[in-house]
């Protein structure tokens, strides 16, 4: 095999193993889009699955590329990424979405890829070759979108509950029930617009590093982007139950006027984020705000230790993908 076909082997091996990547974050984070509308019983798993599946790939529609540059451009310095760098991220985030999909943890996909090329990135060429810029804005919003999604949350249960304070809960729960749709298809249309772009950035940036794309270049092929949004839109139709499982029944009890304002707050920060172009995890908005919709009711409406297991989870994504990742860098070198 000569190297240039060597090299366009490498090269589509990637592209698939993106594509896996991509399709294990449907399937990983399908229960930040459904969690809320199925354990309201709004629809059933089957219908909530295909609902958020089709938001998932109409976002393609709605949102500019500003995910994908901030991680197909923004991470690394030019020249320091090439195909084992991306082997070594894909790799860290996949296993590490493998071993949290198994325990039911719902930690970030997103993180788990940031995380991965930091590891990769850190082993071939040291710190000095990361951005930081990029990557403190990914950082700080661990933390600021679920405050974001709890504080929204919260609000717009506050706001529903003092202006509906007459109503009667028979006729709260049926109007809510139809209200949820719309915002279980917001939340679901953030998801894809900030999630789907995340592979299409590292796709994008292993064809900047082989020569395939112009870092100049204002967008990516669209052979990526149209890829992309179906493989995450077909992961979704899959589901993650036992993270839908945690999700919806475990944190907190929750009503389809609770899953309409965790929804709407979640969906507010993931559409915020995605115009900035800040790679937010989908995972941790919607947990902020359906805690924020239970510590609203009352405190001991959260399982406070289930929300302490996840945090721990989110605190170990990037350090423990970034390991992973560069082992993975360090294996790619001795393959191909």
């Amino acid at each position: 095999m000569t190297s240039v076909q060597l090299g366009l082997w490498v090269l589509a091996l990637l592209v698939v193993l993106a594509i896996v990547f991509d399709f294990m974050n449907g399937f990983h984070d399908a229960a930040n889009s459904i969690a809320t509308v199925v354990s309201t019983g709004v629809l059933k798993p089957g219908q909530a699955v295909l609902f958020a599946a089709v938001f998932n790939f109409i976002a393609i529609f709605v949102f500019q590329f500003s995910v994908a540059a901030t991680i197909g451009k923004g991470l690394a310095q030019p020249g320091v990424v090439d195909v084992h760098v991306v082997f070594g991220a894909l790799m860290g985030a996949i296993i590490w979405n493998f071993i949290t999909w198994y325990y039911g943890i719902p930690s970030s996909s997103s993180h788990a890829l940031i995380g991965g090329i930091v590891g990769a990135v850190m082993l071939k060429a040291g710190v000095g070759a990361l951005m930081f810029a990029s990557l403190m804005k990914t950082v700080v919003f661990i933390f600021v979108s679920p405050l974001m999604g709890f504080l929204l949350g919260s609000l717009m249960l506050i706001v529903v509950s003092w202006t509906l304070r007459r109503s009667t809960p028979s006729r709260v729960d049926r109007w809510f029930r139809r209200l949820q749709l719309v915002s279980a298809g917001a939340y679901s249309l953030g998801h894809g617009g900030n999630d789907a772009q995340k592979t299409i950035g590292i796709v994008w940036m292993l064809l900047i590093a082989t020569g395939y794309s112009a870092i100049g270049d204002k967008s990516p092929p669209m052979w990526v982007v149209f890829t992309c949004y179906t493989a995450i839109a077909m992961g979704t139709m899959f589901g993650g139950w036992r993270i839908v499982k945690t999700m919806g029944q475990r944190l907190t009890k929750l009503r389809p006027v609770h899953g309409f304002c965790a929804e709407t707050g979640g969906a507010i920060t993931l559409f915020t984020a995605a115009i900035l172009g800040i790679p937010v995890s989908t995972t941790h908005t919607i947990t902020g705000a359906i805690v924020g919709v239970g510590a609203t009711q009352r405190a001991s409406a959260v399982r406070w230790g289930i929300a302490g297991n996840i945090i721990w989870a989110w605190i170990l994504t990037i350090p423990a993908t970034a390991v992973i990742a560069a082992i993975a860098y360090w294996v790619s070198l001795q393959i191909f």
